[in-house]
């Protein structure tokens, strides 16, 4: 995975779980750690982790894991701050990344498989954009290479990557993530989750 570089979106404050929803245990680890886990066994590199809310509980949940934290202090203004945050530090920190996958801590079937495909797919369709299909839409985890990269730093307020996506139709390549539609906002959205696995 050369020149691919990750951003984990895990500066949320999980208003509606009541709780810490990065630091959900599941199967031995956090929700943030296994994204963590697999986005680094995919060989991603660096692996940017951006917080916000709860930055001291979830950088000591990090451990020894080889990441790079990325405190959004506008985190209150929306999901957009937290991804211009890390493209920011991103750019500025590691000029050689050319594609950066975007990912969130509450998917919990995210694979480092899952990873390797959008890189494959972009590298064989040379499309700027490779994004999930699930529940008949599109979006996390996405691949986006550099020519996105202005895109990404014109995100505001609760705009999140999608509208990218949807604006540019004509640059977008999709993988299947079947279990995709499965994320963590509340407490029986958590409850379903562990009878799952």
């Amino acid at each position: 995975m050369i020149n691919t570089g990750a951003i984990i979106l895990a500066a949320g404050r999980s208003a509606r779980l009541g709780g810490i929803k990065q630091l959900l245990p599941l199967d031995h680890k956090t929700l943030l750690q296994h994204v963590i886990d697999e986005v680094i066994k995919a060989g991603a590199a660096p692996v940017l982790v951006v917080t916000g809310a709860y930055h001291q509980e979830v950088a000591a949940s990090v451990g020894d894991r080889e990441v790079e934290l990325v405190f959004n202090k506008n985190w209150q203004e929306g999901i957009a701050s937290g991804i211009v945050a890390g493209v920011r530090q991103m750019i500025a920190g590691h000029k050689n990344v050319t594609s950066i996958l975007l990912a969130v801590c509450d998917q919990p079937f995210v694979s480092a498989s899952l990873f390797g495909q959008l890189v494959e797919a972009q590298t064989g369709t040379s499309k700027p954009i490779v994004a999930c299909v699930y529940a008949d839409t599109v979006g996390v985890p996405v691949l986006f290479t550099h020519t996105c990269f202005d895109q990404l730093l014109g995100l505001q307020g609760d705009e999140g990557a999608k509208k990218i996506l949807m604006r540019n139709p004509q640059d977008l390549a999709t993988v299947d993530f079947p279990l995709g539609h499965i994320d963590i906002d509340t407490p029986e959205d958590y409850e379903r989750l562990l009878k799952q696995v």
